[in-house]
Parts: structure tokens; sequence; C-alpha cells
């Protein structure tokens, strides 16, 4: 995309610390944004008020950010859309703790909350602090099973095609051995179809595989299951854009994520395209994780 279609737009990226802010920060550079880390809040209204007219931004804020209090931080965000006339996009990384342990152990980094205490007491802080920002984000991504590649490609897909109105919906298949993702706001369990793991010659393939999906096509509920739920797309999507609701997780799930959910959310893809939707499709889990097999 060129920079000339993103002037004016402002997106704020917060989350947990580690969640991936500065990944998230790069990608928006490379959409041709400007990107702004670590701003005071007092400062932010400055920056708006003197540059969204010219170019896009890309505002990175955290708990190190000064004057950061995030009981306050959407009462905030409110009086500088108020006062600015500006749309403003605020994305939320969140990522479990155990991940973001690990990921602060293997870099040898400091957590921000943890100078004097364990690192996971300093996460558990930082969480709750973060609360009320994390509640009042519009797009909220976890990070815990992303790479900074499947980072980038969730981004792109969010904001490539951005300068369109409307309902932005996004469909992701999951594994439910891996965690249901917190960004969802409609899951569904396809853990009722017949497995194709229990196939010897289809256990290594994935959903996208014409065999995995002959076969799972073939479970005698799963054409009445897709139609009920295309019935339902078409009742709610409507009815979530009517109301101004800018984002959509859909998210589907089974036991490895690599067959049955992969399948059946390229066919919700395709029922939700014909709708004539912005839309994009990610597949979290396809990759079997270290030892499963």
């Amino acid at each position: 995309m060129t920079e000339g279609k993103q002037i004016g737009r402002i997106v704020l990226v917060t989350g947990m610390s580690g969640a991936g802010r500065s990944s998230a920060l790069n990608v928006f550079e490379d959409l041709g944004f400007e990107a702004v880390d670590n701003l005071p809040l007092s400062l932010l209204g400055d920056l708006i008020r003197g540059g969204a007219a010219e170019r896009a931004l890309a505002i990175g804020v955290d708990i190190r950010t000064r004057d950061f209090v995030g009981d306050a931080f959407d009462s905030e965000l409110n009086r500088l859309r108020a006062e600015t006339g500006q749309s403003v996009t605020t994305i939320f990384l969140d990522c479990d703790e155990d991940v973001l342990i690990k990921r602060y152990t293997e870099t040898r980094r400091r957590h921000p909350l943890a100078d004097e205490r364990p690192l996971a007491d300093g996460i558990q802080l930082e969480r709750r602090a973060m609360q009320t920002v994390r509640d009042s984000a519009d797009i909220l991504i976890d990070t815990s099973h992303l790479s900074p590649w499947a980072l980038k490609s969730q981004l792109v897909g969010r904001f490539a095609s951005e300068d369109a109105p409307g309902l932005r919906v996004s469909i992701m298949s999951f594994s439910f051995r891996r965690g249901v993702p917190r960004e969802a706001d409609l899951v569904f369990d396809v853990r009722f179809l017949r497995n194709p793991h229990y196939i010897e010659e289809l256990r290594p393939l994935t959903g996208r595989d014409t065999r995995v999906g002959n076969y799972v096509s073939e479970d005698p509920d799963f054409t009445e299951f897709l139609d009920r739920l295309k019935g339902m797309m078409e009742l709610l999507l409507p009815r979530f854009e009517s109301e101004g609701k800018s984002y959509l997780t859909i998210a589907i799930g089974c036991t490895g994520g690599r067959h049955r959910s992969v399948f059946t959310a390229e066919r919700v893809y395709d029922v939700i395209a014909s709708q004539d939707m912005q839309i994009q499709l990610y597949h979290r889990d396809i990759e079997p994780a270290s030892g499963e097999r």
C-alpha cells in the first residue's frame, strides 16, 4: 500500500511488555505510517493535532510511558478524540504469562516492573494496571502463538485495506490444545466432526488438502452445520456493522488446529467473502508445535 492511502490515520499500539509492540510499529512503518514509541501521553494531543492531516501515525504507548495511568487511559483518549476531531484506533497486544517469561528469559531483557520483584510478579502487576486499556481496545491480538511474521500478516491483513469503510472480518482457525484466541468475538467448536487425525494417510496433511477436505465434508452433520452457520452470519454481520463495530474475529477450533478447523475456516471464509465483506483468513496453529506430531 502506498503512503498516500494512509494519510490521516492514527493507530495507538499498546499492550503487555514483551508482547510485540516494537514489531507491530515496524509493520506500520512498512505500511507508510510514521512510528513514534513511548511518547508521553501529555504530548499526544500536540502530535495528533500537528501531524494527523499530513501523515499517518502509529504511536506506541505502554506501562513505561511517562504519565501513563491505565484507569485514566480511556478517558484521556476520548478527550483527545473530541479535541482533535480525529479517529484513533487502539490495538492491544496480549500474551500468556508463561510465554512472556520465556521471552524475557531468552532475551535477558528486564521487565519494566520487575526491578525489585520477581519477573512473574512484575508481569501480573502490569496486567492489572493495563486491564482497563485492554477492555477498551478496538483490536485485541494475542501474540502467545504468533511469530513476528504471523503478527505482520495479521496487521497487514487488517490495515492494508482499511481505506475502505465497513466491518472487517478476520477468520482464524486454532487448536483448543493451545488455547482459545483472546481476540475472538465468536468461537465455533468443530471437534464434533469426524477427525482425519485417526486416518494414517491424512494425519500429516492439513485442512487445505483436498483429501482432508473430502473426508471432513463427508461427515453427515457438516453440510447442515455450514448451512446454519451461513444463516447466522447473514443475520449477525449486518447487525454488527449497523451497530458501528469495525472489527470482528471469528475463531474456529478443533483439537490440533490442523485439519477440521482449517477446512471449516476456509469454507466460512468463502461464505463471508460472498457477502462482499472485507475479510482475512489466518490459520494460527496449522504448523505443529514443538514435540507434537
